[in-house]
């Protein structure tokens, strides 16, 4: 096997539970949270929401929500939380309503693990889904540095759509990083098998988020999540926020 010492390293932890395994100092750190809060977080910023502002808890939403104008947003089970007006589906916050706002949110998974990465130090913090691949392939190929694919997965287990996205990613910039990562092989692996159509192999494969979702009525959520490219902006965290990367 060759060295390849000049390259940066890349490692995926398929859970929330295992990020503590990984050095996060100087990488940057991809939140994975495909069903939904990196979809909704992608497609809110790419319609023109001034930021969005990741949250860990309902009760800090609805504080942040008292002392700023903003709109307060989140789930719990994948359903609207108590005492927050909004959700956590893409397809609330069309342009003609997100434009020019602040979105405070909360999720189950997805903003506890922007805040347990933020506790580990990481260097850089972005959010990567679908809907914004390419985005988020383009930014860490660019940064040189090293890198940590974190899935949100689902209260600590490790769920299908995540590592699909992680595989997804070290499917097209592999070439670019040293990867010494079983995980990240199991999920480019698992990536290409489904890769023709992602909402069949979550429904072949009986997806636990799959059927949470579908039990609520939210197929049309789930088709978006898991398309490629249709809100391709980089939301990256700074000062408390998540906006859209200029370079």
């Amino acid at each position: 096997m060759t060295m390849t010492n000049n390259k940066p390293t890349l490692y995926t932890s398929l859970s929330p539970a295992l990020l503590h395994l990984y050095d996060l100092n100087n990488a940057v750190v991809v939140i994975i949270d495909v069903l939904r809060a990196t979809s909704t977080i992608a497609t809110a910023l790419y319609n023109g929401a001034k930021c969005v502002i990741p949250v860990d808890s309902v009760a800090r939403c609805i504080e942040l929500g008292r002392r700023i104008d903003s709109i307060t947003a989140g789930e719990r089970d994948g359903q609207i939380a108590e005492g927050l007006e909004y959700g956590n589906s893409p397809f609330e916050y069309p342009e003609s309503f997100i434009r020019a706002k602040t979105l405070v949110l909360t999720t189950t998974n997805g903003t506890k693990l922007l805040h347990m990465a933020l506790e580990r130090g990481a260097g850089q913090i972005v959010t990567g889904s679908f809907p914004n691949l390419s985005a988020v392939c383009d930014y860490i190929m660019d940064q040189q540095l090293p890198v940590i694919l974190g899935c949100a997965a689902w209260k600590d287990r490790v769920n299908i759509e995540d590592t699909l996205f992680a595989g997804a990613v070290i499917n097209r910039v592999k070439d670019h990083f040293s990867i010494n990562c079983d995980s990240s092989q199991m999920a480019e692996t698992m990536y290409i098998k489904a890769k023709k159509d992602l909402y069949g192999f979550m429904r072949d494969k009986n997806a636990s988020h799959y059927h949470r979702l579908t039990g609520f009525g939210l197929e049309k959520d789930i088709r978006y999540c898991l398309t490629e490219d249709i809100a391709n902006i980089l939301p990256f965290y700074e000062d408390g926020k998540l906006v859209v990367h200029t370079r």
